[in-house]
């Protein structure tokens, strides 16, 4: 399997191999398109030379700022979302060895136990844990028995709700009109 969510080859290739890169992607879709917040994996290993949870957590915070601030910037806002990232690698190193993987193989986990480890990490909500939990089983290969349900609607097959369900710029436009339609809905009260 391939994601190919940004549209970016070494951007997609990494979110592809580095199970690691795929979390921060997620973690930094917020506020910012989505084809940004997954190529930050990217521009983080070219700045700083590797997406590795214990190099991230043990940087130095000033020099990983900055790392964000760089052009193009990572994030929107690269300070918080430089702390954000670095708490969260702290968090995998501590609660998963370094081993991102780890939160949905561990153990053979279902559905309902991943998405109770990925609200447990730093900056996964339930929404966003749901998303994540979705993306892993329709594109990254995760087969725990109950996955659909546990990720909700996102789960939902043939969807177009979430990054779950881009694999190519066809469905990046169906995500994107669903998203347009739902927060006009949400703007007049339907």
């Amino acid at each position: 399997m391939a994601l190919t969510i940004t549209g970016d080859e070494a951007a997609d290739a990494l979110l592809t191999e580095n199970p690691l890169a795929l979390l921060i992607g997620m973690l930094l879709d917020q506020q910012i398109a989505m084809e940004t917040a997954f190529t930050g994996p990217e521009k983080i290993r070219q700045r700083i030379g590797s997406v590795d949870a214990r190099e991230i957590a043990g940087y130095d915070p000033e020099s990983f700022t900055e790392a964000f601030r760089q052009t193009p910037a990572v994030h929107r806002f690269p300070g918080s979302m430089a702390d954000r990232v670095r708490t969260l690698c702290q968090t995998i190193v501590d609660d998963w060895g370094g081993d991102a993987a780890a939160i949905w193989t561990q153990g053979d986990p279902d559905g309902r136990e991943v998405l109770s480890r990925l609200k447990a990490l730093p900056g996964f909500g339930d929404q966003k844990a749901r998303i994540f939990l979705a993306l892993l089983g329709k594109q990254y290969g995760y087969d725990g028995a109950g996955w659909r349900e546990a990720a909700g609607p996102y789960g939902e097959d043939g969807s177009f709700r979430s990054v779950a369900d881009i694999t190519s710029p066809e469905t990046l436009a169906k995500v994107r009109e669903f998203k347009r339609a739902a927060k006009a809905a949400a703007r007049s009260g339907a």
